[in-house]
């Protein structure tokens, strides 16, 4: 009975002196390290820099948020930021003004019965120059909030601003030289003090950064003397804030403690489509600390008022208020949000102003009260630019260049070229023809030819361009419907289908590759010495050539060249010249173009039944081009007797075929 309680005495007994034993040795290691590593304040005058070692050394550090202090800060870590941030960002949602606002924008307006863009442009224009694109309007500093989650633009230095506040968390690194010697790291404890060897706890929570340098450097100088002292700050801590209201993702987040009420704003993928730019306020507790206003930052750069986050805060983000769009000639199209008592002209200055081609003189408002009625006001400027807007409206400012007055009410700028004494560019007053300009370039020279008188214009360009760009449409729809209806037996034919297929795409983009010029060819008589009497419109060009001295013969002839023009002479003699049509050519489809721009065909006065026209005993003119084609779709021999030998099978065929039921 009594064997038991000794052993079990023995046993704790052995226990607890090992455990004294094993905490005196630690007690002794560690105070005879601090007596090596820290000598005695009385000689360090003669053994030079004092140096100072870490308060707690070792990687068992912790700090207040229970981590070790050579752990790396999640926030100072950017690989880890940058997997944060890839966090799917949903893509822009436009509201319901916007998506109406874009439809009034997409929808072409028409001036004097040419369709123009939003931009004032011609649309025919735009597609000229390859700008042909309706402008995206959107809420104005949508374009901001697009970019969040760009990686690039994390600012992983931040720098302190002077009235920071030092609090729990934060990692101070402090320098010491001179009679002292020292590179301390430490984190501000949960009771606000760091501990330097040597100097002790020093009191840091609630102290301003700028302010932080004087009070170590006092609290130092009470230990030690002629020394110099650095203070920064190492990692920053981490702060928990609320983004709630009309944002894009609301939530927690844990920010840098230098992040402001934008930052925080942008992690939660800022104001959405309900979400109001000017109601931003931050709340600490039940009190608020500031509203902040972002149009004063994307306006103005104004960030004054974009506050430090605490922990705990709350940035709250209200609905949008009354929103109006800005269209048409202003510098910035956008949709803005009003506060109550602002004005038209506080909307065109938030726009950016009129455009250098605006018409400044009125605004067209579509009110939303009155889409059921009259939908459409005009607003006369300066008077109406005190007027206050409602939710809804939109503004849009007209292009004075493209509301052009009437062409007989407007001057004529025109360019007169060639053959004339003073070439060059003019301008005459409305009412003006061919004869005024010719009269203000001085006249013909005596070299002129008039009959080769190049008129172009430019409204006829559009025009022409237009209507071959419909063409090209057509043509690709035609030989894309005949090649899908096209029917194929075997590998041949389907070869040979693909490559006819091949062939028109390339033709079609060589034809796309053509750009009319907007020639207008006058009908005059080859030894005519005057131009038609016609009147002129703004931008019409007139090129007057020297006569010419050649013809031209081109196509399946055998010497294609130009010759030298003989008046008397026939395109047959030319054709002559050329050595004549070869065996390939159509010599039916033969054409002439003349110097003016007009065409002869041989098939102009070809009926249903042949009787095509000859061009050979007509008379060459100057500056004439003969054009023989070859001919299309040959046929050889031995294809025509293969071809008559089936028709002549086939014949054959049918007729015993009849034979047989007529003896039946």
């Amino acid at each position: 009975m009594t064997l038991f309680p000794r052993l079990l005495s023995a046993t704790f007994s052995h226990r607890l002196r090992r455990a004294v034993g094993a905490a005196l040795l630690g007690w002794t290691a560690a105070a005879s390290s601090w007596a090596q590593n820290v000598p005695d304040v009385g000689s360090a005058a003669n053994a030079g820099p004092i140096r100072l070692r870490q308060p707690i050394a070792g990687t068992d550090q912790r700090d207040p948020r229970g981590t070790t202090a050579n752990t790396t800060d999640t926030l100072q870590d950017p690989m880890l930021l940058q997997r944060l941030q890839r966090d799917a960002t949903p893509a822009y949602q436009p509201g319901e003004f916007e998506l109406f606002v874009q439809r009034l924008v997409a929808t072409p307006q028409r001036n004097n019965g040419e369709r123009t863009s939003p931009n004032g442009r011609s649309l025919e224009d735009e597609t000229h120059l390859g700008i042909a694109e309706t402008p995206v309007i959107r809420r104005f500093g949508a374009e901001l909030m697009t970019r969040v989650d760009d990686p690039g633009s994390v600012d992983y230095s931040p720098q302190v601003p002077p009235d920071y506040l030092i609090k729990s968390g934060d990692e101070i690194v402090v320098t010491l030289w001179g009679s002292v010697d020292a590179d301390v790291r430490v984190v501000v404890d949960r009771s606000g003090r760091i501990s330097i060897p040597r100097v002790g706890p020093v009191l840091v929570a609630g102290v301003r950064y700028a302010e932080l340098p004087d009070v170590l450097r006092r609290r130092v100088g009470q230990v030690f003397r002629n020394f110099e002292l650095s203070v920064s700050l190492g990692q920053l801590r981490g702060v928990r804030v609320y983004v709630t209201g009309f944002v894009g993702r609301p939530g927690a987040y844990s920010v840098s403690s230098l992040s402001s009420i934008l930052s925080s704003l942008l992690r939660a993928g800022g104001p959405s489509a309900a979400g109001s730019f000017r109601d931003i306020t931050l709340l600490r507790g039940r009190q608020v600390v500031a509203r902040y206003d972002l149009y004063d930052f994307l306006l103005r750069g104004d960030r004054s008022a974009d506050a430090l986050v605490q922990p705990e805060d709350v940035i709250h983000v209200g609905a949008v208020g009354s929103q109006v769009a800005v269209i048409g000639s202003v510098n910035r199209p956008a949709i803005f949000e009003l506060k109550p008592g602002e004005t038209v002209q506080d909307v065109l200055n938030m726009a950016g102003g009129f455009t250098a081609v605006a018409d400044r003189s009125r605004l067209a408002v579509e009110r939303l009260q009155q889409r059921s009625g009259e939908r459409i006001a005009e607003m006369q400027l300066p008077q109406g630019a005190r007027q206050t807007l409602s939710h809804g409206d939109v503004l849009r400012a007209f292009s004075a260049v493209n509301s052009q007055l009437s062409v007989q009410q407007q001057n004529k700028r025109v360019r007169v070229e060639g053959e004339v004494a003073r070439p060059g560019e003019y301008v005459l007053p409305p009412n003006s023809s061919v004869d005024d300009a010719l009269r203000v370039a001085g006249g013909l020279s005596p070299s002129a030819y008039v009959f080769g008188t190049e008129f172009s214009r430019e409204s006829v360009r559009r025009t022409q361009q237009e209507n071959y760009e419909r063409a090209l449409r057509d043509m690709e729809t035609e030989f894309a419907r005949a090649t899908t209806t096209q029917r194929t037996s075997n590998a041949d034919e389907a070869a040979a289908q693909a490559a006819r297929s091949a062939s028109i795409s390339r033709l079609v983009e060589r034809l796309r590759a053509v750009k009319p010029t907007g020639r207008v060819v006058l009908q005059m008589d080859p030894g005519s010495s005057t131009l038609p009497d016609l009147a002129l419109e703004d931008g019409d060009r007139l090129y007057i050539p020297p006569r010419g001295t050649s013809v031209g013969v081109f196509g399946s002839v055998f010497n294609a060249g130009s010759y030298l023009w003989n008046d008397g002479r026939s395109i047959n003699d030319y054709l002559r010249l050329a050595g004549g049509p070869t065996r390939g050519a159509d010599r039916g489809s033969a054409f002439v173009v003349r110097a003016n721009g007009s065409v002869v065909s041989a098939l102009q006065d070809s009926g249903w039944f042949g009787g095509s026209r000859s061009l050979e005993g007509l008379r060459a003119e100057a500056g004439d081009t003969i054009f023989v084609p070859e001919e299309q779709n040959k046929v050889t021999f031995i294809q025509s007797v293969k071809d008559w030998t089936q028709i002549l099978y086939q014949f054959g065929l049918g007729a015993a075929a009849l034979q047989a039921i007529r003896n039946n």
